[in-house]
């Protein structure tokens, strides 16, 4: 054993020369670091959306079945999960080592994804999959959803990649099940209540995003929480009027979370122009539906600046989180346009 390692170190001095190793090992170093970063580099390129249709197409016959009711809307949800796990870099929310420790766009980009993912899985939970409010829940959706709400920066024991890829599972069941005559206890319901119950989910997300981009810039707000309501009470008194501005580090955060969102957003609401075709026509809201997602393709275009500038909102430079906050906001007002239409006879 001795002179095995003997011969190794005889070899280390005969083609490393002591004076030289710390120039190699800084060399190697410095290959690793760049290395790093254009990996990083790549794995911040954000996803292309997908054919939702065709998606619904290909893991139907993946599964020896069929496109029915409902297929389009839990394959664009397979889909989206499917490509938030295995796009380049895969997960790196919750990445722990080089690059995706480094990385700061994407895995916000991957957390706005992950909150729509988590309200079309309780969307197809609470209402999608019942035909009214005291039906069972279906069996597959039970345990699909709660894992996707795991904690989504879990590194291991378990990850949080396991948990929805566990998820992943009990969805494509249930999409297999859609179409199986032979198991009619899996159903999906395109009503316009249910529809309406998932957009006042998108509805909220949205006014959200849309109030913390505009706050890049600071705003002072007034305390409009019990307007309309005499005789409406909250646990604690608030300032009648307060500065609201989102902190200089986070503002790219919300950028990027908020782009997520919205990616995600316009696969689930082009599922839902095909399952919801019916309802959609009889109301004449097809058209509705088709300007929210214009809308929301906006924010998708491609950002040309190397930071998210937050100039002021008549100033010199861009404020790029205004501009995504103009899309979001004119995308939430067709939303609760497009509820109200829904819930006309």
């Amino acid at each position: 054993m001795n002179t095995v390692i003997e011969k190794i170190a005889g070899w280390r001095d005969k083609f490393l020369p002591h004076e030289g190793r710390g120039k190699v090992i800084g060399i190697v170093i410095c290959l690793y670091l760049l290395g790093a970063v254009l990996l990083g580099m790549y794995w911040s390129i954000e996803p292309k959306p997908f054919d939702v249709l065709a998606k619904a197409q290909a893991l139907a016959t993946e599964g020896g079945g069929t496109v029915v009711t409902g297929s389009v809307t839990t394959g664009a949800l397979i889909g989206v999960v499917q490509t938030l796990l295995d796009k380049p870099g895969g997960y790196t929310h919750n990445d722990k080592f080089p690059p995706g420790v480094w990385l700061d766009n994407m895995p916000n980009w991957e957390y706005g994804v992950l909150i729509q993912v988590r309200d079309m899985s309780r969307a197809l939970r609470e209402v999608f999959s019942r035909s009214q409010s005291q039906s069972t829940e279906d069996k597959d959706l039970v345990e699909m959803e709660p894992r996707f709400n795991f904690n989504s920066d879990s590194w291991i024991l378990p990850s949080s990649e396991s948990e929805y890829r566990d998820g992943l599972k009990y969805a494509r069941d249930y999409f297999n099940r859609l179409s199986d005559k032979s198991a009619p206890g899996a159903q999906f319901y395109a009503r316009s209540d249910s529809l309406r119950y998932y957009l006042a989910a998108v509805d909220s997300r949205l006014g959200s995003l849309s109030q913390r981009l505009s706050a890049s810039v600071g705003k002072s707000r007034l305390n409009t929480d019990l307007a309309g309501d005499a005789e409406a009470a909250q646990s604690t008194e608030t300032p009648v009027e307060q500065k609201v501005r989102t902190p200089w580090s986070e503002i790219d955060d919300v950028f990027y979370e908020a782009r997520g969102t919205a990616w995600a957003l316009i696969l689930f609401l082009k599922a839902v122009e095909v399952d919801f075709a019916d309802v959609l026509a009889k109301k004449n809201a097809q058209v509705s539906l088709q300007q929210i997602i214009r809308e929301l393709e906006g924010t998708q275009e491609t950002v040309w600046s190397p930071t998210i500038l937050n100039g002021s909102g008549f100033g010199p430079l861009a404020n790029h989180s205004l501009v995504m906050a103009s899309y979001l906001s004119r995308a939430n007002a067709a939303i609760v346009d497009l509820r109200d239409l829904l819930s006309q006879g």
